[in-house]
């Protein structure tokens, strides 16, 4: 008997049976492919909808403590600041016994300040309304503010010197940020900021309400320390406007006021 033959004639028989396991073999690849990717599938949309909440509660955190978006909503700030602007409010600025200074523009509360009566708002419009200003995607509340500090607690304001400007502590300021438009002031007032209080005003004089405003009101226009929000570092939107807010240097004359304050 020919042996090699019978061993090729064997090999030969063989194959049917293999194909069938090696297609079987496929079939259970494919089979176990099929499930680890239908299982992976819903943990996918889970990994996404968790790492969108980290995102969020990140930018919540962020908002509320370091950098908040805002919307300005007037001409009060023209020319530094213009309707529609997306400015980034640093929340850090006045942490850490640090105070505002006369020059910076801040954002403020102006409860019980510019603000007298509580202002009522829907629950459900008030919490999308935050949520988007959050963002700097909507006007911020009716009580909150921007303006720029011109007196710190102790300083003498007056308006106006004999050359129709602004005088702190005696010195008058040149203050070369306002609108070309208006003048330093078309009210006059002679007033001493209270400690822990600020006096601030609009770069837009004649189109901004703001401490002059409320001179005889309760709390004079002064704005207590604690409702500062931050101060105004960055014009973040629209892409044209990407600028820092430069310093001034308006007041870099003007001495400290005396202990008990400026007088006359």
């Amino acid at each position: 008997m020919d042996t090699e033959a019978q061993h090729t004639e064997r090999d030969r028989s063989s194959t049917p049976e293999d194909g069938a396991e090696e297609e079987g073999s496929r079939s259970a690849r494919r089979y176990r492919l099929l499930r680890h990717r239908g299982r992976r599938g819903p943990m996918s949309l889970r990994t996404a909808g968790l790492t969108g909440a980290a995102c969020a509660v990140f930018v919540l955190l962020l908002s509320h403590f370091v950098i908040q978006p805002f919307q300005i909503p007037s001409s009060s700030m023209e020319p530094t600041l213009q309707v529609g602007d997306r400015v980034l409010v640093n929340k850090l600025a006045y942490r850490f016994d640090a105070e505002p200074r006369r020059g910076d523009v801040i954002v403020f509360d102006g409860t019980g300040s510019f603000v007298q009566e509580e202002v009522t708002e829907n629950p459900v419009s008030s919490v999308v309304r935050e949520g988007l200003a959050v963002l700097g995607l909507a006007e911020p509340a009716e009580t909150d503010f921007v303006k720029r500090v011109v007196g710190v607690g102790g300083d003498r304001v007056v308006c106006c010197d004999k050359g129709g400007r602004v005088e702190v502590n005696g010195v008058p300021v040149d203050e070369r940020y306002l609108h070309p438009d208006g003048v330093p002031s078309e009210v006059a007032f002679d007033i001493v900021v209270p400690k822990g209080t600020l006096w601030v005003m609009g770069d837009h004089r004649s189109n901004s309400r703001d401490s002059r405003d409320h001179l005889g009101q309760p709390g004079g226009g002064m704005v207590p320390l604690d409702m500062v929000v931050g101060r105004v570092d960055w014009i973040g939107w629209p892409a044209g406007r990407w600028s820092g807010i430069s310093a001034t240097d308006a007041f870099s004359g003007v001495p400290g006021a005396p202990p008990g304050g400026a007088h006359g």
